[in-house]
């Protein structure tokens, strides 16, 4: 694996100043994905807060040099898909047909996006039980959701939808796949994210119209 996010090329290193950092990339070429799971790893074992950068580049078998090349810190390595979703989420609602209406768009964008996590049950319960153990990243976590949240309502007003209508369904949007994705990993019932998601928007529908 390279040394940027996925699957892009190997990051260029600068020769003369960084010799032994690029001998290290060539020698492990996944060394993201390495440290991906010292990093899983040593939360499950230990706990977030008891886990230090330098146990996880000691468990991957790089430096701690190495580790900072790929995230900003250890919060990073369980939060590195978000821009991707995020991307999703916003491409899909541009895509929507033009004549849906808000929360036909962010519904479409969720149960789409809700493919990214095909597969992927136990990673995420994993994640999610480490996430739940720590304040700091219970904290980080609402952070990311309000920014998805923002996100989501500035696609909707780059359609054309005002204010407060825009937030308010980005807000509404991001609850309902929160509490969808709460659900998913906590049973192991056949139903995916995408139709806990779907039903979830059903049941609002529902709601709204007092029935």
């Amino acid at each position: 694996m390279s040394v940027t996010v996925i699957t892009l090329p190997g990051m260029s290193v600068a020769v003369i100043s960084h010799r032994y950092d690029s001998f290290m990339a060539r020698w492990e070429p996944d060394s993201r994905g390495r440290l991906e799971q010292a990093a899983f790893e040593l939360y499950g074992e230990r706990g977030f807060d008891r886990t230090t950068v330098a146990a996880i580049a000691e468990r991957a078998g790089v430096t701690e040099r190495t580790f900072f090349r790929h995230f900003a810190d250890k919060r990073e390595i369980l939060f590195a898909g978000a821009g991707m979703l995020q991307d999703l989420l916003v491409e899909a609602v541009h895509d929507a047909p033009p004549d849906a209406s808000p929360i036909e768009a962010v519904r479409l964008a969720l149960a789409g996006a809700g493919a990214f996590f095909d597969g992927r049950r136990e990673f995420s319960r994993h994640r999610q039980t480490i996430i739940v153990g720590s304040e700091e990243l219970r904290e980080r976590e609402l952070i990311k959701l309000a920014t998805l949240a923002a996100a989501l309502a500035d696609a909707l007003r780059r359609r054309g939808v005002a204010d407060p209508a825009a937030g308010l369904t980005g807000e509404v949007a991001i609850a309902i796949f929160r509490l969808s994705f709460e659900s998913w990993v906590a049973d192991d019932a056949a139903a995916t994210l995408s139709e806990r998601i779907i039903a979830s928007f059903d049941e609002l529908r529902v709601v709204a119209a007092g029935t």
